[in-house]
């Protein structure tokens, strides 16, 4: 199978279940399913459904209880082999963006300076004058110096994006990503991901409860009582 046809995402039934005392929950039953690169893909489902438990999943934030992933054809749980936890820090530092419903920004470092953050941990070749041009391409370039306190939740949710693509990421994974805002402002956020995916080809994975918003991706998946449910 040639590189390009090569899913950039694959689940073959993942589960995880959790323990509550003695009780048993099985908060994702048996999911299957593929994301080729540059999709932009919707999960949606009520708040309970699965959801975030199969982005954790997708994004190796978290291990399934039975199943497999694969990344680009590797895989990563499953088939007789999970990898070991410095291997998936590699995996997640290289492969994955992430974008969450908190915003989870320093409040004593400038917009600048926070998307710069992970480049302190980590730094892809080619990716000097990343911060600046992000900031620009989002609209935020005249808000560099400022500090989170002195911008809008709109504003620091695309903060949030740029630290998240500043590593040139291969997939974005975003949960919820408009879950504290306004619906202006969600529509608005919702665009740059639509215009990211479209202009730069960024496979993306998106967490919504907001239908308008779950459109925007081109391809919408129903997450509900931990199974997977094509639109």
């Amino acid at each position: 199978m040639s590189a390009e046809n090569v899913a950039a995402l694959e689940a073959r039934g993942l589960s995880r279940l959790y323990r509550r005392g003695s009780e048993e929950i099985r908060a994702l039953d048996g999911v299957s399913l593929q994301i080729k690169r540059g999709e932009f893909v919707s999960f949606m489902g009520p708040s309970g459904s699965g959801k975030t438990t199969l982005v954790n999943l997708l994004g190796c934030l978290d291990n399934p209880s039975s199943g497999e992933l694969h990344l680009a054809g590797r895989a990563i749980f499953g088939s007789g082999k999970n990898l070991d936890e410095r291997a998936l820090t590699r995996i997640r530092r290289e492969l994955f963006g992430y974008v969450f419903q908190n915003f989870h920004l320093v409040p004593t470092l400038t917009v600048r300076e926070n998307v710069a953050l992970p480049l302190a941990f980590y730094r892809k070749p080619g990716t000097e004058g990343e911060v600046e041009r992000l900031l620009g391409l989002l609209g935020m370039a005249h808000r560099m110096n400022h500090l989170p306190g002195q911008i809008s939740g709109g504003e620091m949710q695309r903060v949030c994006i740029a630290r998240a693509l500043v590593n040139r990421p291969e997939i974005l994974l975003a949960d919820e990503p408009t879950g504290n805002l306004d619906s202006k402002r969600s529509l608005e956020i919702g665009e740059v991901l639509q215009e990211l995916n479209r202009e730069a080809g960024l496979t993306i994975v998106m967490v919504t409860h907001n239908p308008s918003l779950g459109r925007l991706g081109g391809r919408m998946i129903e997450i509900r009582d931990g199974k997977a449910y094509e639109s």
